[in-house]
């Protein structure tokens, strides 16, 4: 049951993005429709990954997550919002490539004589989408097609990468993966190897509006700073995006108690009658922790000292109660035993207790595995 409302309150707001989300009750979909819910599942650990997905999900389980992947390849494991691996949605790859293409850029992070001219970027790119087309190649094997495809200069080991020096070329993987000519393939034993999916962007400003839209249904009410924040690109951009999408009716501003202003898909004005209720455990860099505004709202009282990373979402699994998030979880597995400590930051109740139990024991079906809870100090700290 929905109302319409002029003036969108944060908890309306939170109760709607829990309820698309497949939060508020699992979705009976795919592990891709559960991405599509999610936009994106931020994927650099891999087992977060698959629990974002499955949590959401009636009965899914990690399997379900791996079979989308590298059996029906419903789902792509590609560099996603921020330039992070995530999982996309593959009948969803042109409209994130068209628009992640057509975001603004910068100089990047390395010094002058590190980066690469736009022309050896061009290169490299292209080099890239060759090698990669049917084949499946390790970035040792990649690096070497890429050299020989462009020349020496792109295989100098000048780029400063986790206590090493990384070949120049590689700074741009992200880039090949906005572009669409880059995304991962099944891993060869214990090395990751790599793919051209083989899409074909939308044109940049239909992508745009489509992202946006999604982006909006997904997570609105929510202002261009959010949307900026949330695909790290420039505000000023992001709000001439919106100012024009606002100029062609396709979305509309409505008063936003948590944010002044804000906007929602034109139209999409539905929202939840009552508050989210229940218990959920979220995994490192779920996207509803991640892209949920105003972060200190999610992130209430001491959550927003103890769950957050220098105000960073993501770095610590959440306990989320009634939607907002009021303690922190780690798993450690050893074979199929899962064990899985919450430090709730207040006293659980008898049914909140009885819940996060029924949380826990899905992790574990998720995970395949059996999960066992323990109530007590998470000692491990923030994920890097």
């Amino acid at each position: 049951m929905t109302t319409r409302a002029a003036t969108v309150t944060w908890t309306r707001a939170n109760a709607r993005r829990i309820e698309r989300q497949g939060l508020s009750a699992p979705l009976p979909s795919s592990p891709a429709d559960a991405v599509a819910a999610m936009l994106a599942a931020h994927a650099q650990v891999r087992s977060a990954a698959e629990l974002s997905v499955g949590l959401r999900l009636t009965g899914g389980t990690r399997a379900d997550v791996h079979t989308a992947l590298w059996t029906d390849r419903t789902l792509i494991r590609t560099y996603g919002p921020r330039g992070t691996v995530h999982l996309l949605p593959a009948a969803e790859l042109p409209m994130w490539t068209g628009a992640l293409s057509a975001v603004p850029t910068g100089a990047g992070p390395f010094p002058e004589d590190v980066r690469m001219s736009p022309g050896q970027t061009e290169e490299v790119l292209a080099a890239i989408g060759d090698a990669l087309t049917g084949a499946e190649l390790t970035i040792d094997e990649l690096s070497d097609a890429v050299v020989a495809r462009t020349g020496p200069w792109a295989g100098e080991r000048v780029m400063p990468a986790f206590q090493e020096l990384w070949p120049r070329w590689r700074q741009v993987m992200h880039l090949a993966g906005h572009r669409g000519v880059l995304c991962f393939a099944p891993d060869r034993g214990r090395k990751v190897t790599f793919t051209n999916p083989g899409a074909t962007a939308l044109d940049g400003p239909a992508a745009l509006a489509g992202l946006v839209r999604r982006y909006l249904h997904a997570y609105g009410p929510a202002t261009p700073a959010h949307f900026a924040n949330w695909l790290a690109a420039p505000k000023s951009w992001a709000v001439s995006v919106f100012a024009e999408l606002a100029g062609d009716g396709a979305i509309e501003e409505v008063a936003y108690e948590s944010g002044g202003t804000a906007w929602l898909v034109a139209g999409d004005t539905g929202f939840p009658a009552g508050p989210a209720r229940g218990v959920r455990l979220l995994p490192y860099f779920d996207a509803f922790a991640i892209a949920s505004r105003p972060r200190e709202r999610l992130f209430s009282g001491a959550a927003y000292e103890r769950a957050l990373a220098r105000g960073q979402a993501g770095n610590f699994p959440v306990l989320l109660i009634d939607g907002t998030v009021t303690g922190v979880w780690h798993q450690r597995r050893s074979g199929r035993r899962i064990a899985v400590t919450v430090e709730p930051l207040s006293p659980l109740t008898a049914v909140q207790l009885r819940e996060l139990e029924e949380q826990v024991e899905r992790v574990g079906a998720v995970l395949e595995g059996t999960a066992e809870l323990t109530v007590g100090k998470v000692t491990v700290g923030p994920h890097a």
